[in-house]
């Protein structure tokens, strides 16, 4: 069957078409995508503004036409931590259902942790052994480890790229005594995790999702997109060390030339990589493997788990 993924995040609405069925492998056959930013579109309550709501309801009923397009026969709608955490987010979803018949599925932190882990699970496989899985999302940080396919442990922590460069660093470049209050920050929040994954021992095989994490793979060397999804692709912890200042240093425009890297993400990215390197030094990580699939393949393959063979 032709499914459909309807992801509502921090930065992107993003339509994942895919051709899929229980005990097979989903393969991509169309993306939509619009860049919204509904995490720097909420006022200064916390909620998400009458304007951005309007914006966000065009860009629903592009992405289902989108899917009728395509042939899809069932679209998967969810929204992430922008909407999870607007303080109207009641009134949102409202809006969104009366307008479009779309009823967004807020998923919880702890559920697009799970979900992510499952998709690197499959990915990889059981010879992976114990997993470390790590995302960096617009609105928040995603970890997750275990041997199984649900994770033992998951966390959701509020250090996603577009959430902290908003919050923390408003210049371009931004300010150095800003980055470093950011570092200061980001470490404090993901210290006090750590211990709860520790207990469990070290990770066989450390992986990690999202744009971020490949923006920052593709700059100190990786392969680009266009070679395809199963070239290794990996990120060390001393090559971020040596870019993360670097990237602090530059404006949005001059980091937006740098290979591999959008012009809307651009901006997000010294944020980012400080989390990115946080997470790696104090999980004792020296370097992790770039994961293709993420949380849409995650939500896609849950679908399937549960459908009738």
């Amino acid at each position: 069957m032709r499914l459909g993924v309807l992801d509502v995040g921090s930065n992107t609405v993003h339509l994942l078409v895919m051709d899929a069925h229980p005990g097979a492998r989903p393969l991509p056959a169309h993306s939509h995508k619009a860049e919204l930013r509904l995490a720097e579109l909420l006022d200064g309550g916390g909620a998400i503004g009458p304007e951005g709501v309007d914006r966000l309801i065009v860009v629903v009923k592009e992405a289902l036409e989108a899917a009728e397009d395509k042939g899809v026969e069932d679209v998967l709608p969810f929204a992430t931590s922008a909407v999870r955490e607007a303080t109207n987010a009641d009134e949102v979803l409202a809006r969104v259902a009366e307008a479009t018949g779309v009823r967004l599925q807020v998923l919880s932190g702890a559920d697009e942790a799970r979900l992510t882990f499952l998709a690197a699970r499959r990915w990889f496989g059981w010879s992976a052994g114990k997993l470390l899985v790590l995302d960096i999302g617009g609105g928040s940080l995603e970890i997750a480890y275990g041997m199984d396919e649900e994770p033992d442990t998951a966390v959701s922590l509020p250090l996603g790229a577009g959430r902290l460069t908003g919050s923390w660093l408003p210049g371009d470049p931004p300010d150095a005594a800003e980055v470093r209050a950011l570092r200061r920050h980001v470490r404090a929040e993901i210290a006090r995790t750590v211990g709860d994954f520790s207990r469990h021992g070290a990770p066989d095989h450390v992986v990690a999702t999202s744009k971020t994490f490949k923006q920052l793979a593709r700059i100190t060397g990786a392969a680009r997109s266009a070679e395809g999804p199963y070239v290794e692709r990996r990120l060390t912890r001393r090559a971020l060390v040596e870019w993360v200042p670097k990237l602090a240093a530059m404006t949005t425009e001059e980091r937006a030339e740098l290979p591999g890297v959008s012009e809307g993400r651009a901006g997000q990215l010294p944020a980012g990589a400080l989390v990115a390197e946080a997470a790696l030094d104090l999980f004792g990580v020296a370097q992790l493997e770039i994961c293709p699939w993420a949380l849409r393949e995650g939500v896609i393959l849950r679908r399937l788990d549960h459908l009738p063979t």
